[in-house]
Parts: C-alpha cells; sequence; structure tokens
C-alpha cells in the first residue's frame, strides 16, 4: 500500500497479492509501482481526468503483470486485487478490481462501500465452467489471462469530517462492517487503523491474511470551506501475518509520522508542487 500527492491531488492504493499464484508480492508491487510512476507523471499538478487516469493505470498494471510473467517464461502469471482512490478538487474518485475494498464513512454512517468481483457479492454471475465454486472466489483480478473487469465510482464531493478507508479481505474478512464503521467513526484515523488491524490479527489468530489498510480523514475548514485538505490524523498502516509492522515504502517512527502529515497538508495548501513515493 502507499500514497502519492501533488499540491492538487493525492492517490492511495491497496494491492493484495494472490495466493494460489506465484508472487503475489511482486503483482501486489506491480500494481503500486504503476499507479505511482504514471500519477508522478500525469498530474502536474493536477489530473486532467481521475476517472480516465484511473482507468489506464489499473489496466496498465494488468498489462505490466502479464508482460512480466512472459519475460520470465511463467506457466501463470503474479496476480492481485487493487483498490485505488484519487482525491482531487474536493472529491474522491476510485476503482477497484477484487476484494480489496473502499469504506467512505460519513458522520458516523457507512455511505459506501465497494462491492467484490466474487460469487458471493453477485450471485448473478456465474462461473464460466459451470460448475458449483466456493463463493468467496474471485471472478476477476489483476494479472490473469483476460482483461479484468475494474469498477469505477462517479465523483463523490467530500464532506468535513469524511472517512475513507482503503483494505485488504484479511481486515474486512474478519471484521463485521458495523466494527470497521464504528471504530472508524469514534475515533482518529491514527488510532482507528491500528485498532482495526490488531482486532483482524487477533481475531483471525494463526490463520490470519495479511492485513492491510490506509486511510485518511477530509477536512475542510474556513468560514467559506476553501480550504480544503486531510485531516492532521491521516494514517496508513501495514500488518503482515508475521506481526511486523511496514509504513508505506519506508520505516517511519511517531516522529517522521507525524513530520510526513505536515508535509502532506503543508503541500496541498501551498503552491509550491511536492510529491511523495
Amino acid at each position: 500500500m502507499g500514497y502519492s500527492y501533488t499540491r492538487e491531488a493525492g492517490l492511495f492504493v491497496v494491492a493484495d497479492g494472490m495466493g494460489g499464484h506465484p508472487q503475489g508480492d511482486v503483482a501486489a508491487a506491480i500494481a503500486l509501482d504503476t499507479l505511482d510512476k504514471l500519477f508522478q507523471r500525469k498530474a502536474d499538478p493536477r489530473l486532467s481526468d481521475p476517472r480516465a487516469f484511473l482507468d489506464e493505470a489499473v489496466l496498465q498494471a494488468h498489462r505490466q503483470m502479464v508482460d512480466y510473467a512472459s519475460a520470465h517464461s511463467m506457466p501463470d502469471s503474479p496476480r492481485t486485487t487493487v483498490v485505488a482512490c484519487v482525491v482531487q478538487d474536493g472529491c474522491a474518485t476510485w476503482a477497484h478490481c477484487g476484494d480489496s475494498r473502499l469504506y467512505l464513512v460519513r458522520k458516523g454512517a457507512l455511505r459506501v462501500r465497494t462491492r467484490d468481483h466474487s460469487y458471493a457479492e453477485r450471485p448473478r454471475v456465474q462461473p464460466t465452467s459451470g460448475q458449483m465454486v466456493n463463493r468467496n472466489v474471485l471472478f476477476t483480478c489483476l494479472g490473469s489471462p483476460s482483461r479484468p473487469l475494474v469498477d469505477m465510482s462517479g465523483t463523490t464531493p467530500l464532506e468535513d469530517g469524511d472517512r475513507i478507508l482503503l483494505c485488504s479481505d484479511g481486515l474486512w474478512s474478519v471484521l463485521a462492517e458495523r466494527e470497521i464503521v464504528s471504530v472508524l467513526s469514534a475515533h482518529p484515523v491514527s488510532e482507528s487503523v491500528p485498532t482495526l488491524v490488531e482486532r483482524a490479527l487477533r481475531g483471525a489468530g494463526s490463520a490470519s491474511d495479511n492485513v492491510t489498510a490506509v486511510a485518511f480523514e477530509w477536512e475542510a475548514s474556513g468560514e467559506d470551506g476553501s480550504r480544503t485538505g486531510f485531516g492532521h490524523e491521516m494514517f496508513a498502516t501495514e500488518a503482515p501475518t508475521d506481526g511486523s509492522a511496514r509504513h508505506d515504502h519506508h520505516e517511519l517512527d511517531d516522529d517522521a509520522i507525524e513530520r510526513s502529515i505536515a508535509e502532506i497538508n503543508e503541500a496541498i495548501r501551498r503552491t509550491a508542487l511536492r510529491s511523495s513515493r
């Protein structure tokens, strides 16, 4: 997981490499790297069309995985899910493929939740073989031989205090939706995200999958609402099954996290162009 930003736009991504296929970690890394590089190239300092960017970036990541498998003579390609959110002009736009999810929580209630590309979530979709399958099996992902199905949201205006969480199935498959919403609403995201991750790891125990999450709170200040940005409590965390913790791209202590948050707010509110990789 990771994020990138300029003074006028931000990109947040979670990719979860799929088990049962080779090098899922490589697939997830390719997804992150592809989206980040394209964002850095096209957000100058804003994207001309966030929806078009997400569509292009996700499909480009898919092709990179297929090319990687071909270049390494792999009988099966690395595969991953992905969920990505662009924030620009006080609005959020997102895309997802697979079962990594986005939750938008507003005033203590769930406003939006992405729908997984699984037979359980979409009962009208039938397996191509016509045989019974596990209802939790995904019918699309990045890196598969066929073109992936990518769901795109509309442009959603953000309100003061809105909280957006992107996470892997290692989190939502263990915790009830009401618990996710309750914890995310009741505490600053700098507290709620680690709490959710810890609960998911504890709840799954030795059977825990990777639990990955990134979240932010949207802040609108000023009488005219003209000053907008990510709330000072924005926080990102990742907790693999081995219990170690990795923050996006590099290890961060508490002071480094605070500095990073301050830099994001300054970058958004000032005219100087900055980016984080």
